[in-house]
């Protein structure tokens, strides 16, 4: 499931998100949502949140 939209997302749920610095080499990062940060209820490059790690990345997948 993409991460475009946010309705899709909630805190506590696993996820794959690419970090800005590795927006070119598409290097995928595996964590849990911890909070939710951007506020528009679709966003096309994936909704930005932060991991529990405190990673900031968008959203590319969900995972179930």
């Amino acid at each position: 499931m993409p991460g475009t939209k946010r309705v899709n997302i909630k805190q506590g749920i696993r996820v794959k998100v690419v970090q800005k610095q590795h927006q070119r080499s598409g290097e995928l990062t595996e964590g849990v949502v911890s909070k939710i940060l951007t506020n528009s209820s679709s966003h096309p490059h994936g909704i930005k949140v932060m991991l529990e790690d405190g990673t900031v990345g968008r959203v590319k997948e969900i995972l179930k």
